[in-house]
């Protein structure tokens, strides 16, 4: 339903919608296409194939040193404007026979700050066992002072222990004297 003053879409134009059979249609011409290039690549190369491609495979043998002076496409004004920056990095790309394994490896700031912190932890902890540090010095002398109170409380439950273990003595004894009589 269409109101009186629109024929279509706010943009202006009626939506076209592409059918499956014509999406399909598209990829398989896609596909065909591309069977067809690799067939003329394959089978060209002579003299029908493109000039560009026949000095690649003439140059082939000159492809090792070129990698190593390649540099990347320039973009825009690049190529025309000589730059010497100093901080600027150049990417280069290394072979798998020039990459040093056994060398040390350069860590990041953050865990060299990690492996720094675990190492202080673990000289810390070593100190705190050897009593060494402030709160360990604090920790065996609060330990210490509870020790005396309980061995304090400890005597003290003894002596009465003992002072009741007489005290029931001493009433049996008047309680069989008494009964003996």
């Amino acid at each position: 339903l269409l109101c009186a003053g629109r024929k279509g879409g706010h943009k202006g134009r009626a939506r076209q919608y592409t059918s499956p059979e014509e999406i399909d249609a598209q990829l398989q011409a896609e596909k065909q296409k591309a069977r067809e290039e690799e067939e003329q690549e394959e089978g060209g190369e002579g003299a029908t194939g493109d000039p560009k491609k026949e000095k690649k495979s003439l140059d082939s043998d000159e492809s090792d040193e070129d990698d190593e002076d390649y540099q990347q496409k320039r973009k825009g004004v690049e190529g025309l404007i000589d730059i010497e920056n100093p901080n600027r990095v150049i990417q280069t790309t290394k072979k798998v026979t020039q990459l040093d394994l056994d060398g040390p490896k350069e860590l990041s700031r953050r865990e060299r700050e990690e492996i720094e912190k675990q190492k202080a932890k673990e000289r810390y902890m070593k100190m705190h066992l050897a009593g060494k540090t402030e709160q360990a010095k604090a920790d065996l002398a609060r330990l210490a002072i509870i020790r005396k109170q309980r061995e304090e409380a400890a005597r003290k439950k003894e002596e009465e222990r003992k002072a009741k273990d007489e005290a029931a003595m001493a009433g049996k004894r008047l309680q069989s004297l008494s009964l003996n009589k």
